[in-house]
């Protein structure tokens, strides 16, 4: 990295500095001088000497300065290309930028799956004082294999959320998300990488929490990821007719509609650092997500229902784009927000985002034969239910008819804009 003889001119331009600073200082120095010109100054060496002094502190002053500078500019040019390659040229850009989002609004964010991972990588261009507080009933997939066979949280929507923050090279991020094909011989398959470096982590530490801040660490997450507990929970459903059913994954299979949702244990206990984001944000945002397993797991948690409603900041609730199947068939977006009424109670939700944009036919049909279909913003049914609406059109025309990021972001962060120009005005 060449950083040796960076510092060491460094060093050099200390020394300079001390010394030139002390030849002007010191009018010992100027004795000294008149004795080594003496044959130059003639009979009366005092001011040729003086002015020479002066020059040559300056000299050595200016000259250790503009060392010390290019120095120290060059071993942070040498650390960035070394951490972040290709960056080394715009530092004062990345520089600049950091401070912009560390000036950013504080935002929580609370859900999990694919939704949540979609509003992250839209905010975190506008603050890095984000929050994701994030579900750990996930039972499925790696992540339930990984629950029963090392005894850890499940890590998958967790590691999703670290990756749509990460600030680190993209080859990190994939790294993260590879997952090794099925029947791969040495039992992986099926398995992320980022889902094993979690558990691993979580094995070595002996601590879920302190696995995912190291998992930060190694992403450079721009903001941060916590649980929203720490304790083994598992969701259960009661279905219409009586009928309950147990695991997040299993939820779609109930055959009838879902009259509710609960945690066992019943009441766990939430993670302080998640109620002290909480309690300190500006604005708290629910979802997007699949709203019986991504959004109301974390309500569940007494704690975090209890923040959220004590907090003044403005609380938000994203309507996903489409139903999902076996879970919110037929769903209005005042279903949804009715919904997270009946199991938490009022409160927690001041405005209600909702996609107006038309879902592209190709995408449409796709998903209609899986029996999704687009979500009726029923702006006026939820006004009814004592919320403000948000009406745009925010969704995806890529390969999945979800939220677009920066749409979504510029939403919500106009909404945070807003809050605080009326918190101003009140004032």
């Amino acid at each position: 990295m060449k950083i040796k003889r960076w510092l060491l001119a460094f060093a050099l331009g200390v020394a300079l500095v001390v010394l030139g600073s002390v030849t002007l200082l010191d009018g010992r120095a100027v004795g000294i001088l008149q004795r080594w010109f003496a044959w130059l100054a003639g009979p009366r060496p005092g001011p040729f000497a003086q002015g020479l002094v002066t020059v040559a502190g300056i000299a050595a002053v200016v000259g250790g300065a503009a060392i010390m500078v290019l120095s120290a500019g060059a071993v942070i040019r040498s650390i960035v290309a070394a951490l972040l390659p290709g960056a080394e040229n715009r530092i004062a850009e990345l520089v600049q930028r950091e401070r912009q989002l560390g000036r950013g609004p504080r935002i929580v964010v609370v859900g999990g799956g694919t939704g949540l991972s979609t509003l992250l990588r839209g905010v975190k261009e506008f603050t890095s004082n984000v929050t994701a507080i994030v579900t750990v009933a996930d039972d499925g997939g790696s992540s339930g294999r990984l629950r029963k066979e090392m005894g850890v949280l499940p890590p998958g929507d967790i590691r999703n959320c670290l990756v749509a923050l990460a600030d680190s090279e993209p080859l990190m991020a994939r790294l993260f998300q590879y997952r090794f094909p099925e029947g791969d011989p040495t039992g992986l398959g099926g398995h992320t990488f980022g889902n094993l470096f979690i558990a691993t982590m979580s094995a070595i530490t002996g601590d879920f929490e302190q696995a995912v801040k190291e998992s930060s660490r190694v992403l450079a997450v721009r903001g941060r990821v916590l649980p929203s507990t720490l304790e083994d929970v598992v969701l259960a459903a009661e279905c219409e007719g009586g009928t309950v059913v147990e695991g997040e994954s299993t939820l779609s299979t109930c055959g009838a509609p879902i009259k509710r949702v609960f945690l066992r244990p019943r009441d766990p206990v939430a993670l302080p650092e998640a109620v002290e984001a909480i309690a300190g944000a500006e604005a708290i945002v629910l979802g997007p997500g699949s709203l019986f397993t991504s959004v109301l797991p974390n309500l569940l948690v007494p704690g975090i229902t209890e923040a959220i409603r004590r907090s003044s900041a403005l609380k938000v609730y994203v309507c996903n784009v489409m139903t999902e199947p076996g879970e919110t068939d037929g769903f209005a977006a005042s279903d949804h927000l009715r919904a997270l009424f009946e199991h938490v109670g009022r409160g927690i939700v001041d405005v209600v985002v909702v996609n107006t944009g038309e879902v592209p036919p190709r995408l449409a049909e796709r998903y209609r034969q899986e029996g999704a279909y687009p979500v009726v913003a029923d702006s006026d049914a939820l006004r009814a239910l004592g919320v403000s609406v948000v009406e745009g059109d925010l969704v995806s025309t890529m390969d999945y008819a979800r939220h677009d990021p920066e749409r979504l972001a510029h939403a919500i962060i106009r909404l945070v804009v807003e809050a605080r120009a009326s918190a101003r005005g009140a004032r």
